[in-house]
């Protein structure tokens, strides 16, 4: 249920903002609005609004929306189509020096890229939010080094914290990733600046010419980095109502010391067993003060990452201090965050834009492309996180939906911005034979890139 939740309100919040940019520039631009509309197919709830007596839908297709103005150009076709639908609504023939297509080719623009402006704005809005508030993050600090790996190559050391990447500061993982997934694409050779645990300085060459340059794989793993996490000791600090540990008979206090026979040491330990057997019957040794009693735990099966993992409801004591050690909270000014949250959104709207162009030649794999079942996973992930994360996610896909739309793809606003950018270099309006053709292609390559979607949704779920 909240997966379900999360996703209507992802695609509910991303449409409503990118349609009403067009909406509201719309208005701004003198052109009548007939309908503002968030889904498709039959009204759901519908309310006339406005002294232009704008129609406000609620449909019951909640997979995007559009907003419907007076285009005398939709009137031509209708009439040969014998269609009414633009005929329905109040308008009179003076309103048509409102009409859309009278409007000049400047505004027709401005009326067109409002909307992927809009979600790129929201997503300025909620990284600023989020900026100003406070960003918990996990410091650069390498835990375990993968043999062979990139990073073992570069002799860069468990317990050393990565203070630079290529001269670039870097406070948390989150940086780290982002510079490292950059610079995988960009096949080149990076200096990673470190702190020892003594408080030397090392320098580390990181090799990154070669590494597959799939954008759908944890960069850390790729590079070989694990990020250090504290040892924490299986002693259980709350049992949570309706899980598996509740119905086990597990309390607060519980020290695991065995699993299926296998000895356990640490927290890590206990998780990765229970993730590995959803729905698997686990013998369980605990102490319970001084006494040593076993229990049978059945974990239940949860979908995490497209994959069926194991939770058995159970929350671990965790040392504060232990936790202060690995954990940064970053506040900014007012100021200071808008321009990072600026900078946030352009550099993910560039990188976007890259991966894109990396697909269509062949330097990446089409497996990057996600559909609405991966989408809907990731919001109930992200929502289960806490409203931050949750916010963050709905950024992300907000920058999507806006560069998606920006590409010069017939039916898409960047397929009529490449029509009007046309029309200011000839002099003249695209014939509409042309627009037609155009449309046929951008409803096929959409339609194509749907499929691929659905395919890679699919296989993620068969294949995990």
């Amino acid at each position: 249920m909240l997966t379900i939740l999360a996703f209507i309100v992802t695609i509910g919040v991303i449409v409503t903002i990118h349609e009403y940019g067009h909406f509201q520039v719309a208005r701004w631009c003198g052109v009548k609005v007939l309908r503002f509309s968030i889904g498709f197919g039959k009204p759901l709830w519908r309310k006339t609004i406005g002294a232009d007596k704008t129609e406000f839908v609620l449909a019951a297709i909640p997979f995007g929306g559009y907003v419907k103005m007076l285009d005398e150009n939709e009137l031509k076709a209708e009439r040969e189509h014998g269609e009414a639908s633009t005929q329905q609504f109040d308008y009179k023939e003076a309103d048509l020096e409102r009409a859309f297509n009278r409007q000049s080719v400047y505004k027709r623009i401005a009326i067109v890229l409002a909307g992927p402006v809009a979600n790129l704005l929201l997503a300025i809005a909620i990284y600023w939010i989020l900026l100003m508030q406070g960003v918990v993050g996990m410091r650069p600090i390498i835990g375990e080094v993968e043999a062979a790996s990139v990073a073992a190559k570069a002799d860069l050391v468990t317990g050393e914290t990565i203070q630079s990447i290529d001269g670039k500061r870097v406070a948390t993982w989150s940086d780290v990733s982002w510079i490292l997934l950059e610079a995988t694409f960009e096949n080149k050779v990076i200096l990673v600046k470190t702190l020892s645990e003594n408080n030397k300085i090392h320098q580390h060459k990181l090799d990154l010419t070669g590494l597959s340059q799939d954008a759908d794989v944890d960069i850390l793993k790729k590079v070989g980095l694990n990020m250090y996490r504290p040892t924490v000791l299986p002693i259980i600090e709350e049992v949570l109502p309706n899980g598996a540990a509740k119905a086990a008979g597990l309390m607060a206090g519980d020290r695991i010391t065995r699993i299926d026979g296998m000895p356990v040491q640490t927290w890590s330990t206990v998780v990765n067993v229970v993730k590995a057997n959803p729905e698997k019957t686990l013998h369980v040794e605990i102490k319970r003060k001084q006494d040593l009693m076993n229990v049978i735990v059945t974990p239940h099966a949860v979908t995490e990452n497209n994959a069926k993992v194991g939770k058995i409801g159970a929350a671990v004591k965790v040392d504060e201090a232990q936790l202060d050690n690995v954990l940064i909270k970053q506040k900014f000014s007012m100021l200071d965050s808008l321009g990072m949250a600026i900078e946030k959104t352009w550099k993910t709207s560039a990188f976007s834009l890259k991966m894109m162009w990396y697909m269509v030649t062949g330097q990446t794999s089409w497996k990057g492309i996600s559909g609405p079942v991966t989408i809907a996973s990731y919001a109930g992930e992200s929502a289960g996180l806490g409203l931050a994360a949750f916010m963050s996610f709905i950024a992300l896909i907000s920058i999507s939906i806006g560069v998606l739309n920006l590409l010069p793809i017939p039916v898409l606003d960047g397929g009529h911005l490449m029509y009007y950018m046309a029309e200011i270099i000839k002099g003249s309006a695209v014939s509409e034979q042309t627009m037609l053709i155009g449309q046929k292609i951008g409803i096929g390559l959409l339609g194509l890139l749907m499929m691929l979607a659905i395919f890679n949704d699919f296989n993620r779920i068969v294949a995990g």
